[in-house]
Order: structure tokens, then C-alpha cells, then sequence
């Protein structure tokens, strides 16, 4: 009897243990698989989204530091506007729908995504500089037009840059998986040539919900 009672206990902590691989194996099948159902049920978007519109605002906080006369000639209204854009950003791309859609077509364009890509551009200084100048100082009072506009510019590159990378770009074929706590586990990788990190909770005793998503 207390055989068996240890062997009991050591399958059960074998599984509490090795359920967030399953979890990983799981989902690599699934996005192989184009399942975007099984990934978007995965997530719990009330953590994942304000994570991430947190990365983009920080960035482009960050960013708009390196560009002194940018920050002087837009000032506040310039870097809500900007915020703005992010967030309506993120509400858009991550969604249980969109993602869905992003992995059943394996990260082909779409309205949500071209935004999100374009905040991401932007923030990670990819910004038409002259450009950017040159509207802030002829539509001085509209900031938000100015926005609306270099926007506007990076979804269309943006547009292009995801159609090659969705083409071309590798996916890991072993993501590196480790804890990051008891209740913490990270699945690191590239997603069509994009390095990303994944960070998963427990859900439960052995279930796993994906609560961060690290973006390049």
C-alpha cells in the first residue's frame, strides 16, 4: 500500500510538473495544425492586452525621447493621440476572433493586424522623421490628423512587410520552454522570423492560460 501511495505521488507530481509542456506541445500542434480556435480559447486577453498596449506605449515613450523637436512640437496632445492609436490598436488585433483568424491563415494581413504592425513600427522607431515634421508644422492644430496620417503610411509598408514575412519567414522548429516560477512557464521562439516570447500561467492544477505575449 504505501507503494503504491508513493507511486501515486509521483505521477501526480509528474503531471503537476509536466502538464505546462504538454500545454506547449499542444499549442505548436495547434498553430501546425492552423487550428486558431484551440490558441484563441488559450489566452486570457484581460491580462495579454494591457501587457502589450503597455510595451507600445513605453516604446514610443521611449522613441519620442530621441526626437526632442518632435516632443516640443507636438507636446501632450501628440503622444495621447499616438497612445490612442495603440490601444485601439490592440483592442482590434487581440481578440478570440482575430487571433483565430491570424493563425488559421498563418499571419495574412488584415485590417487589426495591419494596425497593430503599424503601432508596432512606429514605436519601435521606424517613423517617417521629415515627414513627421513637416505635418506637425503645417497642421499645428491637429495633432490627431498627423497621427491618423503616419499611421496610415506604416500600415501600408507595414501591409507588405507581414505578406513576406507570412510567406518567407521560419518558425522555430523547438521553442525553448522553461519556468519562470512555480506557476510561471515561457515558451521562446521565432513566429515567422519574429522572435517572440510567450508567457503562460497555471490555470488550475495541470491547465495552462497564456497571459503575456513579449513582443520583439
Amino acid at each position: 500500500m504505501k507503494k503504491l501511495i508513493v507511486l501515486l505521488m509521483v505521477i501526480a507530481v509528474a503531471v503537476y510538473a509536466g502538464s505546462p509542456y504538454y500545454s506547449a506541445y499542444q499549442l505548436k500542434n495547434a498553430y501546425d495544425a492552423k487550428d486558431g480556435a484551440t490558441i484563441a480559447a488559450a489566452i486570457d486577453y484581460d491580462q495579454v492586452r494591457p501587457s502589450i498596449q503597455n510595451q507600445l506605449t513605453s516604446q514610443f515613450s521611449a522613441t519620442i525621447s530621441n526626437y526632442p523637436l518632435v516632443a516640443e512640437l507636438g507636446g501632450e496632445p501628440l503622444i495621447q493621440a499616438a497612445n490612442s492609436f495603440i490601444a485601439q490598436a490592440v483592442d482590434g488585433a487581440i481578440t478570440p476572433q482575430n487571433i483565430e483568424k491570424i493563425i488559421n491563415t498563418q499571419g495574412q494581413a488584415n485590417t487589426a493586424t495591419k494596425e497593430l504592425a503599424a503601432a508596432w513600427a512606429i514605436t519601435s522607431n521606424q517613423v517617417d522623421l521629415k515627414n513627421l515634421i513637416q505635418n506637425l508644422i503645417i497642421q499645428r492644430g491637429d495633432v490627431n490628423a498627423v497621427v491618423q496620417s503616419q499611421m496610415q503610411q506604416m500600415m501600408q509598408k507595414q501591409a507588405a512587410v507581414l505578406e513576406q514575412q507570412a510567406a518567407q519567414g521560419s518558425d522555430s522548429d523547438k521553442p525553448e520552454l522553461s519556468y519562470c516560477g512555480i506557476n510561471c512557464f515561457q515558451i521562446s521562439g521565432q513566429v515567422k522570423g519574429y522572435p517572440l516570447t510567450i508567457e503562460m500561467q497555471r490555470d488550475g492544477l495541470i491547465d495552462w492560460k497564456i497571459v503575456d505575449i513579449i513582443l520583439p
